[in-house]
Parts: C-alpha cells; structure tokens; sequence
C-alpha cells in the first residue's frame, strides 16, 4: 500500500536516464496554463494523460506501474488520506505549490490505483474575463438573498465562475461569507468581507452538517460545493429561502434539467412541497460549457441563463419545467427584469463573433434545429446556408 513520499522524489521513467517527479509532471499545467490543460490522469499501464483543450493526449514515455503510481499518490496525500484511500478505496485533496492549485482524486480501480488531478490557476479571473454573454453577474453580486446555481459537466468550470463572483462580492461588500468544499479550490480574500472556508471531511463532516452550522454563524453569502442528496438539498433550499445568498452547484447540462433533477432527488409525494420551495428560493441557473476556440488557443464559455421571474416562478411552483425553455428565448434583452439566454443562442453568438467555429459549436448544442435557426438570425444567412455552418 501506498505511504507518504516526497512530491520530488524522481520515479516516473520518461526516457533513457531521465525520470520525473510528481512535481515534473504538475510543472506542464504551468508551461501552458490550465486553461489550456485541465487534467492529468495517471493510471496503471498507461502512460501520464493530459487533457489538452478538452482532448486526451498521453505522454510520450513508458506506461505506469502499480509501484509507480501508488509512490505518485504518497507524495499528494496525507496520511488521513492515505488511510482513507486503504481503507475506503478513493481519496480526495488539494495541493497548492507556488504558481498553481490542483484537485486530486485518487482512487482505486482494477488495474491499482489511478489519480486524476485538476488544474486550477492560483489568481481568480475577474468577472469581466468569465464569458458572461449579458450583465446578470452585475445583478448576482447585488443580490442580497436567493439560491445562484452553476451547472454543466465535469471540467465546465462550474468552481471558477463562483469563485470569481464570491471573490467580487468580498472585495465590495462588508459580509460574512462561509464556504463548504469537498475540497478547497480557491484561496480566497476577506478584504471587505469576513471568508471562513470550510472543508468536508477536514473541517466538517458533511455538507448537511455543515449547512446546519452555517446557519447559526451569522452568514450573508454561502456557497455549497455541491447539493449532492436530499438532506443536503434541503439545508441549501432552507437556507436561500431565509434570507440567504446562497451558490451552488450540480451536474446538469442545461436550466430545464436542472429544475428537473432537483425535483427527481424527493419521492413524488414531496415534489409539489419542494417546487413551491425552490420556486420562491431560486434566483438563477447559469448552465455552461467550455467549448474549444476558433484560434485553437484554449477554450471560452458559452452559458445559458435562467432568470426566476413571476413567469418562471409559477412554471416551476406549478412543475410546468416543460414551458421553462419558452422563457429563455423571449426574456433576453439586457436588463435586469430579463437578460435569459439559451445554450443555442449563446453559442450561435459565440461562432457569428468567429470565437468558436460553427461545425465546433454546433456539436455542443442540447437541440441542433434550434441552434441552425439561432445560427440564421445571429449571420442573417438563408435556412439552407445555417445548415452548413462553416
């Protein structure tokens, strides 16, 4: 079994004479940027993989041992987390070295035991550099109360858009803020605000403990890293409900999916009870994806937004989620009674500004009819051109 070893012990054979350390392998995120590079898997009889712009791409050396790779989990786990990984077969942590942070889940599979690590720049982009395709994070970061969810598929980044909104809210507005992580991703400030961040499994031992906490520590902002069964749903709807600004966030791909799996988490018996609770406690969904740019210089975001009007309000309290898509093609001038967007316009927006290549976005759409008819008004090309984007 694995024990604790230096992060610059040299045991990765990358070519003849030459063998790289855990802190060698880590060192190619800061060459070209993590928003070029997201991930690193390591995994028994296969050599070192990076996602590069989204694509897996191996390293051009010899193929992992078990030996190998259990040394490569000793030098980034503690000994707790070593303990858990013999114990429970998966561990999770951060490492932050002086450039980068990264997320790293170990865990263990047929072959032994594989890491897959996370990349994650030191320095929070600033709302402006996210990609918010309309002013709404002005309006989130006013909001005194109400639940903010960020949704999208691993490595969408989900944890940096909230990361950037809290680290705004910080830096302009006296608050308490709490945060609840499995693990800590961003280091964040208390400069105007008062930041307690808060660990699962380090700090507290779950988030529906830590939510109950939280709320007899006087919060004004809290962000739960992930809603992830239904006492923890509850505590986060709770809380939003009671005068609370509470970020989120779950694995959905868009904001109808979103409302859906929230509903699906309870028994039928309970839906109604929790539609009405989530329809007076959501604020925003922001759904988003990174889709590779046109310059093949990394990737940008396209972002579908919900805004909980009256209107949407009543489809979700009434679990009419159906209609939900009719809202977010109408309520879209920017203003703060409106400013919705579907996925498909957001990336029919994004390839008619040449940022992403039409065939490249038209792969990311939920539904391609919508996402031609979007492609039509955003150039003004006849039906049958939208067709071929390109």
């Amino acid at each position: 079994m694995p024990t604790k070893y230096s992060i610059d012990e040299k045991v990765y054979p990358a070519g003849v004479d030459r063998k790289l350390s855990m802190r060698d392998l880590l060192d190619y995120f800061r060459q070209h940027g993590s928003l070029r590079v997201s991930d690193l898997h390591l995994k028994v009889n296969c050599p070192p993989v990076y996602r590069f712009d989204g694509d897996l791409r191996g390293y051009d050396g010899a193929p992992l041992t078990p030996q190998t790779v259990e040394i490569l989990a000793g030098t980034v786990l503690s000994e707790t987390e070593l303990e858990a990984l013999r114990r429970d077969g998966s561990a999770e942590t951060s490492l932050f070295t002086k450039t980068m942070q990264f997320r790293i889940s170990c865990f263990r599979d047929s072959d032994g035991f594989a890491l897959a690590i996370r990349a994650l720049e030191l320095t929070i982009p600033p709302l402006e550099k996210i990609g918010f395709p309309n002013g709404v994070w002005r309006d989130i970061i006013k909001a005194q109360q109400g639940l903010v969810l960020v949704t999208g598929i691993t490595g969408a980044g989900k944890s940096t858009t909230i990361a950037s909104m809290i680290d705004r809210i910080a830096s302009e507005r006296p608050c308490r803020i709490i945060t609840l992580e499995d693990p800590i991703e961003y280091r964040l400030g208390s400069r105007e605000a008062i930041i307690s961040q808060r660990e699962v499994g380090r700090d507290v031992p779950d988030f529906a403990q830590g939510l109950r906490d939280a709320l007899r520590e006087d919060p004004d902002v809290i962000f739960v890293g992930e809603m992830r069964d239904r006492e923890s749903t509850m505590w986060t709807l709770t809380a939003a409900e009671t005068g609370h600004l509470v970020f989120s966030t779950l694995h959905t791909r868009d904001a109808r999916g979103t409302v859906t799996r929230l509903l699906d988490m309870f028994p039928p018996s309970r839906q109604d009870e929790i539609a009405s609770q989530l329809s007076l406690g959501l604020r925003y969904i922001l759904s988003q994806k990174l889709v590779p740019r046109s310059d093949a210089e990394g990737r940008v975001v396209a972002m579908e937004i919900l805004n909980n009007n009256y209107a949407v309000t009543n489809l979700i309290r009434t679990s009419k989620t159906e209609q939900l898509y009719t809202q977010l093609q109408t309520k879209t001038k920017d203003i703060p009674e409106e400013r919705m967007m579907t996925m498909e316009r957001a990336l029919a927006v994004l390839a008619a500004d040449g940022k992403v290549n039409p065939l490249e976005a038209e792969k990311w759409a939920n539904n391609i009819g919508v996402f031609l008819d979007e492609m039509q008004r955003a150039q003004g090309l006849p039906r049958r051109q939208a067709q071929r984007p390109g």
